[in-house]
């Protein structure tokens, strides 16, 4: 009796959260995805380290002078990443570089990245770091035909390794390199090994990049499973799939991924800081505070020092991430960008921008027109939509969209696209 008795009021709360829920979606177009995207999961904060420095130089044909790499490591600080990575073993220059980066006082944690070997401990701590990496081959395939040692062998090393890096007052991030290859039993165990010495981040990488995303989560929660130390990801891209990896680590406990600008890096790389800040801050609603309008200035920045040009479709930061072509398309972006835009460009310093062609249709007539101070009318914009059709010359020019008509859009449609909910 005391349910029917307060039935009515239910009724109404239902009804009002409805309506509420209602006004939310129409102020965010992007509402209803983030419903579906949050279903099962819980907000939780996830880190990024950027390996520009390190990774990023195993690129064929990628080489930083030292006044680069200082640059890329302000500049990576500012933007908000938690660590970068550089590997001081490499050269004197790399040495006297992470030096140079550790004295400059960045919020960033500065990883000296080393093989498993006390002598490159020793590296590390000339360059007064703080934090150090080491990795080795977890691998059947890596520890025959790489390392040529035995499984027993290489838990000794790690268990040593990791000794002497704490016995000096390090923190320190071992790297299960080909993990995803790896004898599960024998990945456990050393996992736990060095658990018990000390160790304060384990990677967990997919060094060729061969892991699905169910793959990769079944992975990492197996580890995550059997250990406490806090687990990062490292994902390799050889089959396209390094982002979603990298974020199906995350879902299975994973707290921290690697990432390049623009995903440079050994043969194609692993995921782009780019695509990772955005996804972090929108889909996953980690609370990272990057400075996204900084993604175009970060890529433009790793195409000048490497003359290595991102893929036009590439997202966020590629010269066609904001363009819009099909007169669909057009007709809607003109009235609404986040018809077609899951994002404001200036979000990430990119540009929209108009392609006027075959495909442009009325509405893209109609706004070429207005550019050019012509009359406008419904006939004339189908005429000229028509002639541009008719000359079969596919695309014949692209324009920003000016200021001013963005502005008009924003003010007309009030509507901001927001990170998740």
């Amino acid at each position: 009796m005391h349910f029917v008795t307060n039935a009515p009021i239910l009724v109404r709360i239902s009804l009002y959260l409805s309506i509420f829920c209602t006004i939310i979606a129409m102020d965010d177009p992007n509402y209803y995805a983030y419903q579906y995207n949050s279903i099962g999961t819980k907000p939780k904060k996830i880190h990024v380290l950027d390996s520009t420095l390190r990774e990023g130089e195993q690129h064929p044909g990628v080489t930083f002078s030292n006044k680069q790499r200082i640059q890329i490591a302000w500049m990576l600080d500012y933007f908000g990443v938690d660590q970068i990575e550089i590997s001081p073993v490499v050269s004197s220059d790399h040495k006297e570089a992470t030096k140079t980066i550790i004295k400059q006082g960045l919020r960033a944690d500065i990883v000296a990245h080393v093989r498993a070997l006390k002598e490159d401990v020793d590296v590390a701590l000339d360059c007064d770091a703080t934090w150090m990496a080491t990795y080795l081959g977890m691998s059947d395939i890596h520890l025959k035909d790489k390392l040529r040692i035995t499984r027993e062998e290489a838990l000794r090393r790690a268990v040593e390794t990791v000794e002497y890096a704490k016995s000096h007052g390090l923190k320190m991030r071992f790297t299960m390199e080909d993990a995803s290859r790896a004898e599960p039993e024998f990945l456990i165990k050393m996992c736990k090994a060095i658990e018990e010495v000390g160790v304060d981040r384990i990677s967990i990488p997919d060094t060729v990049g061969i892991m699905r995303p169910n793959g990769m989560y079944n992975l990492v929660k197996a580890v995550h499973d059997q250990i406490k130390t806090p687990l990062d990801v490292h994902c390799h891209n050889d089959i396209g799939f390094a982002l979603a990896n990298a974020f199906a680590g995350c879902d299975a406990g994973a707290e921290q991924i690697h990432t390049t600008i623009d995903g440079i890096g050994e043969r194609t790389g692993i995921p782009a800081l780019a695509e990772t800040a955005v996804a972090l801050t929108y889909l996953y609603k980690s609370p990272n505070n990057f400075r996204l309008d900084m993604l175009m200035d970060l890529s433009r920045l790793i195409e000048q020092y490497t003359n290595i040009v991102p893929y036009d479709s590439k997202p966020v930061v590629g010269i066609t991430a904001y363009k819009h072509k099909a007169g669909t398309h057009l007709a809607a972006i003109l009235r609404n960008p986040a018809a077609y835009e899951p994002i404001e460009p200036r979000i990430v310093g990119n540009r929209r921008r108009i392609v006027f062609g075959e495909l442009a249709g009325k509405n893209g007539a109609a706004y070429l027109m207005s550019l050019l101070g012509l009359d406008q009318n419904d006939e004339h914009a189908k005429a000229v939509a028509a002639g541009l059709k008719n000359l079969r010359m596919g695309d014949l020019l692209e324009i920003p969209l000016d200021d001013r008509l963005e502005k008009k859009i924003i003010n007309d449609t009030q509507i901001k696209v927001k990170p998740g909910k």
